[in-house]
């Protein structure tokens, strides 16, 4: 079903119903469309559309939460379970003004019909050429970017914290990157099975030698990446008396990778040290924070102020109560998701 978006859009408040294949076409041909789903956060754990963020129909705040997130410039797409709920969310997001569409049947049509599920929050960026580029927020330290086909793993665990499998949610990495050696960061299973003939294995010394096999990268070295994404091994490590020990200075790696201008910036372990100051227009940046091993939360703010990133979003921290950033770094874009 092939239209243009804008043909479909009157000047009244009111919203459209999809069916699959039109909503399915539109997430395709219209990347900058925000979508949007309103089931519960259990629901949406439980498999998602991908790049969906979840904001629940059911919660009090709905609407305040819905103004806060989402773009009155761009197209919303709506779903729910069967597509009631939905509807309703569709039809109160179009009083307020956004232009909306729904989809008919919801996820359950949409499964029926065999379309692609995802069971993880993706956050989708643009690149300055106006490309998506969609980040997968896996859980603790793993994470997926993923540009014009390009599938980049970082640190993919298969079983630390909530089970991951590999095989059957993600492609075949073209680069897999590893910060260090720790088990919640180097898993030499999950790394067999994210690999094919010509996947780039990139990784620092202490784990290259741990495994045997991989790009050993230090700190401060470079990489071409396909795609002439270009790839930067930056310093990662403890500062505070009595926590060294647990990544010592010069042997693990955080990366920055700069895709099309926009540039991505991976902490790895590390407290907020010097180097960050000289990392500059930074447009993502995921730092950890969990304690004794990473940042404190005062820390994390005083790293997020020296690099100054667009968006930042929390990783690797466990139990670490995060809920004061925002109002910290009221700068800065600070999203908290789930990657405990």
């Amino acid at each position: 079903m092939a239209f243009s978006l804008f043909s479909l859009l009157s000047c009244k408040a009111s919203y459209q119903d999809l069916d699959v294949e039109g909503f399915d076409s539109m997430l395709r041909s219209e990347p900058r469309a925000q979508l949007v789903d309103v089931r519960t956060a259990e629901e949406f754990a439980a498999g998602h559309i991908a790049p969906a963020v979840n904001i629940d129909w059911n919660s009090s705040g709905f609407l305040d939460e819905a103004v806060s997130r989402l773009d009155k410039a761009l197209p919303v797409l709506l779903y729910c379970r069967s597509g009631r709920r939905s509807a309703a969310a569709a039809a109160k997001l179009s009083k307020a003004g956004y232009q909306v569409f729904n989809l008919a049947g919801g996820f359950l049509a949409w499964t029926e019909a065999g379309k692609a599920v995802s069971m993880y929050e993706v956050e989708r960026f643009f690149t300055k050429a106006g490309n998506p580029l969609d980040v997968s927020l896996i859980k603790h330290g793993s994470l997926e970017i993923r540009y014009k086909g390009i599938s980049i793993q970082l640190d993919p665990v298969a079983g630390y914290g909530k089970s991951t499998d590999y095989a059957a949610d993600f492609p075949k990495a073209d680069v897999i990157l590893v910060t260090h050696e720790h088990p919640d960061h180097l898993d030499a299973a999950a790394i067999e099975t994210l690999s094919a003939p010509g996947t780039l294995l990139i990784l620092n010394k202490t784990s290259r030698d741990m495994i045997g096999k991989g790009d050993a990268v230090s700190n401060f070295e470079k990489r071409i990446l396909p795609g002439e994404i270009l790839l930067e091994a930056v310093p990662a490590y403890n500062t505070t008396p009595g926590r060294e020990k647990f990544h010592p200075k010069g042997n693990g790696n955080g990366y920055v990778l700069t895709i099309d201008g926009f540039r991505i910036y991976v902490a790895g372990d590390t407290e907020d040290i010097p180097e960050m100051a000289s990392l500059k227009d930074i447009d993502l940046a995921f730092l950890p924070v969990n304690q004794p091993y990473t940042m404190t939360p005062e820390q994390c703010v005083s790293a997020a102020k020296a690099i100054a990133p667009k968006v930042l979003i929390p990783y690797h921290f466990s139990s670490t109560d995060l809920s004061s950033l925002p109002s910290q770094l009221p700068s800065i874009d600070v999203r908290l998701r789930q990657m405990q």
